[in-house]
């Protein structure tokens, strides 16, 4: 009993500010990134896990989801630390379908340079750069050390991992996952080189061609991956 009066105590705290923001995610990544969110004075923010294993996380407060959306504030934002893209897409669309507002979180060591566009709910973490007139879909994912050239066209919910380096002129579809090292060799204006949507590119790999959309490739240069 002590423990729920604690906890509705807590809930109640949570809604004295107008804005409570979820990071949805209480992994790896979302711990690396809610420093992010923490620098926003206007708002409460707190991981938001499927199964909390723990009421604080790094001094933070952690909820369900349950309570999230059953919070009491003027408003909620969010956004999805979960690199699986399929299930960041689906954890965004329901948010959205409850009018929760996506919130953009950008470190200031990140480096954007002109002519961009970055469609809402990004994140885009620190010595991450996304090049002259990139263009970039919703939910994107920009880990540390990443690099997203020049001219290239990236879809909905991509995941870039850390240090991956994304050439110029490279189009890559939605729900595409690029693991840690991978380098995508630029492409030309009449010709860019594509990354399918649903395409899984292993860590390391090296991206000379185009790949398929869902399929996964792996390897220097890079190859799909054969089952035996």
């Amino acid at each position: 009993m002590v423990k729920q009066d604690k906890r509705q105590i807590e809930m109640n705290d949570l809604a004295d500010r107008q804005t409570l923001f979820g990071l949805f995610g209480a992994g790896g990544f979302g711990r690396e990134v809610m420093c992010l969110a923490n620098g926003a004075n206007d708002m409460n923010a707190v991981f938001v896990d499927d199964e909390p294993q723990q009421d604080k996380l790094n001094g933070q407060t952690v909820l369900s989801e349950a309570d999230f959306w059953a919070a009491s504030a003027m408003q909620k934002r969010f956004n999805v630390t979960i690199a699986d893209p399929t299930i960041r897409k689906r954890i965004a669309e329901d948010a959205l379908l409850r009018e929760a507002v996506p919130h953009e979180l950008c470190a200031q060591t990140a480096t954007l340079l002109d002519g961009h566009e970055i469609a809402e709910g990004a994140v885009l973490c620190h010595n991450s750069i996304v090049g002259t007139n990139a263009k970039i879909g919703r939910f994107f994912h920009l880990n540390m050390n990443a690099y997203v050239a020049h001219d290239c066209i990236i879809g909905n919910y991509v995941t870039v991992s850390p240090a991956v380096c994304c050439c110029g002129r490279v189009t890559v579809g939605d729900l595409v996952f690029i693991g840690a090292g991978a380098v995508i060799r630029n492409g030309t204006a009449s010709k860019p080189l594509t990354v399918g949507e649903g395409a899984v590119i292993g860590m390391g790999a090296v991206v000379t061609s185009d790949v398929p959309p869902y399929t996964t490739v792996f390897g220097n240069p890079a190859a799909p991956v054969t089952r035996a």
